[in-house]
């Protein structure tokens, strides 16, 4: 793989983000859309999903992956953010893609001032081994949270995980 570099995404990256959507569902990733998804249906969810903080990491010029931060919009609440859409091409998970993209997403939310964060993944994901690597903490497992790509219900650990920089 060539070397990886993390930006913002742009509005130009809607058909490399749709696609990498319809590679995550049909490689069985439960996020959020069930099998057979189109890059049409995919590209609109994109386009309403980008006016969040969203970014892309790059091989060559190749989008492999994303990941975004939502923060907490309430007063109570300036503090916290929740993380959505980490995806990795299935040809480059492996590659410390998923990684890169969380420590990058890590940084700007301390930089933020978004110290505790929050994420959900399906039970027992290669995605809740990469977050469990990378020191983050199960809050609790929701049964038949959501419905697999292929069909069937799983259940979704809940995870967070405490920034050392910018805790009061």
């Amino acid at each position: 793989m060539s070397p990886m570099r993390i930006e913002p995404a742009v509005l130009d990256d809607l058909e490399d983000l749709a696609a990498l959507l319809v590679d995550a569902v049909d490689g069985g990733a439960s996020v959020g859309f069930l099998a057979g998804v189109t890059t049409g249906e995919a590209a609109h969810f994109w386009r309403t999903a980008l006016v969040h903080q969203t970014w892309v990491a790059r091989s060559g010029d190749r989008l492999v992956g994303c990941v975004q931060l939502l923060p907490a919009k309430l007063p109570n609440g300036a503090h916290r953010a929740e993380v959505a859409k980490l995806l990795v091409h299935r040809s480059a998970r492996g590659a410390g893609v998923g990684s890169a993209l969380m420590a990058h997403l890590e940084q700007e939310a301390r930089a933020q001032g978004r110290w505790l964060l929050q994420l959900d993944t399906e039970t027992g994901s290669p995605a809740e081994g990469l977050y469990v690597r990378l020191g983050w903490q199960q809050l609790g497992v929701l049964a038949d949270h959501a419905v697999r790509p292929q069909g069937g219900l799983a259940p979704t650990t809940f995870l967070w995980k405490r920034l050392s920089a910018g805790v009061p």
